[in-house]
């Protein structure tokens, strides 16, 4: 990182798609600080006069990776229309002056904020280009960073094989209730906007709630009875259209199964297997990830069999054998066989894997996963009235429709929810045309799911 002192400051006088830049100098609101400062162009040749904006990193944010790497910095320029160059901001402690965890509190932050905004506009000046100031006007807008975080910490960094640098933190967010919302997530440092895994956090003891704080002595469980993620909870409701089936299965004293392509911290194979009495398997790639979901967002062994591999060539094993051994933790190997009277099928298969591509941000599934080869092996480990779902993030609508086709090609019907968030949505695959219980009187699965899902996107569902 160049100090000050070495910058040629004309070579701020243009913009040049894609270039990154960050240096530090002295900050006069904390002098046991500097401040940091990263600029980036945008990688997107606007046509219009360039226009500069500047955003203030939230105190103690500083080492999020949001603001602090360069795929973080490019995301919030892209979701910024119009904007030709963004520089960041932030405080840098010096080496040495405090090694303790840093705390975010969002009643901290304004006052901080207006503490530099004065102070820093001559540097704005000298970071935008000359074309800025044709008009004899000079004004850099100051972006908000907003979210519903109200406070954090940072419980653990790790680094898996390969995923890379994760972490794990506790927070508090904003709530719409008199009630104090705490949640746990855990995210990749290759996809610093994306929330990897998100669950809600109760405290171990029962305490005043004005004495609960994040950071502080007060330690938390995961509560993994409730789904806090957007996109699950479509993708739980997506059993609704297979609800008389797996009620016959349970009436049958057997557990209907499940195949989760993608595990996290686990949330929605603990959801599955506590909630809804389901037998999950599970495979994830990386295995750091599973010590951390196992140590922090409460993923039991106990009736949920993962698998440490590579999910796409995990379902082809499937299709290509009667019978597949899957190596588990400590000795705990399994067989997937034709002894439980309906054979190594599953009722669903829910898929929650994504890639992460540098200019469109995330993309759910991967590229290698919209093959019809693929998704013909998934659709021949399911059961005659199995369904196949899958979490979509779309980075263009071509690609949507690409998948769509395939999945028209492969299965018999096809239903969609959109999450309405603005980003994903929901695949859900029938292998045959069974009764869909909508609009029947519901059975006790059925009723169950309502409840647990408290009655979220059922009306949602759309065939495609």
């Amino acid at each position: 990182m160049p100090n000050s002192m070495a910058l040629d400051i004309k070579s701020f006088e243009t913009i040049i798609p894609s270039r990154f830049l960050s240096f530090t100098i002295p900050n006069p609101a904390l002098p046991t600080h500097l401040l940091r400062v990263a600029v980036l162009d945008n990688p997107i040749q606007l046509n219009e006069s360039p226009q500069v904006a500047a955003l203030f990193v939230p105190q103690n944010r500083e080492p999020d990776w949001i603001f602090s790497t360069e795929s973080g910095h490019l995301q919030l320029l892209l979701s910024s229309p119009g904007i030709s160059r963004l520089i960041l901001i932030g405080s840098n402690p010096i080496s040495g002056s405090d090694s303790s965890p840093l705390t975010y509190h969002k009643r901290d932050n304004a006052q901080y904020v207006k503490s530099l905004e004065n102070s820093v506009k001559p540097l704005f000046f000298a970071l935008s280009p000359k074309v800025s100031f044709q008009d004899g006007i000079f004004d850099v807008p100051i972006l908000d960073y907003e979210d519903n975080l109200i406070c954090s910490v940072v419980l653990e960094r790790c680094v898996g094989v390969f995923v890379c640098e994760m972490l794990v933190e506790d927070i508090e967010i904003e709530s719409d209730s008199e009630l104090r919302e705490f949640r746990r997530r855990l995210r990749f440092k290759r996809m610093p906007n994306l929330v990897q895994t998100e669950i809600r956090i109760v405290p171990q003891k029962v305490f005043e709630l004005d004495r609960v704080k994040i950071g502080g002595e007060v330690k938390f469980r995961p509560d993994t009875k409730v789904l806090v993620h957007s996109y699950l909870i479509p993708m739980v409701a997506s059993l609704y259209l297979i609800g008389s089936c797996i009620e016959d299965r349970f009436r049958k004293g057997l557990k209907p199964k499940a195949l989760c392509l993608g595990v996290g911290g686990g949330a929605l194979l603990s959801f599955l297997r506590t909630e809804l009495g389901f037998e999950v398997f599970g495979v994830e790639m990386d295995e750091e990830v599973l010590r951390v979901a196992r140590q922090y967002f409460g993923l039991e062994d106990c009736e949920i069999h993962v698998s440490v591999g590579d999910a796409i060539e995990y379902v082809e094993k499937l299709a290509g054998r009667d019978r597949v051994l899957v190596s588990g933790e400590d000795n705990g190997d399994f067989y997937l066989n034709h002894a439980n009277g309906f054979g190594a099928k599953f009722d669903v298969i829910m898929v929650d894997l994504d890639s992460c591509d540098a200019r469109n941000g995330v993309i759910a599934p991967p590229l290698e996963f919209v093959k019809k080869h693929i998704l013909s092996a998934a659709r021949s480990v399911l059961s005659d009235f199995g369904i196949f779902v899958m979490n979509v993030i779309p980075p263009t609508r071509l690609f949507y429709d690409t998948l769509i086709h395939e999945f028209q090609e492969i299965f018999h019907e096809l239903y969609e929810i959109d999450v309405g968030n603005g980003e994903n949505f929901v695949l859900i695959a029938k292998v045959s045309p069974v009764t869909s219980p909508l609009g029947e009187c519901e059975n006790s699965f059925l009723q169950k799911l309502r409840i647990a899902i408290l009655g979220r996107y059922l009306d949602s569902l759309r065939k495609i």
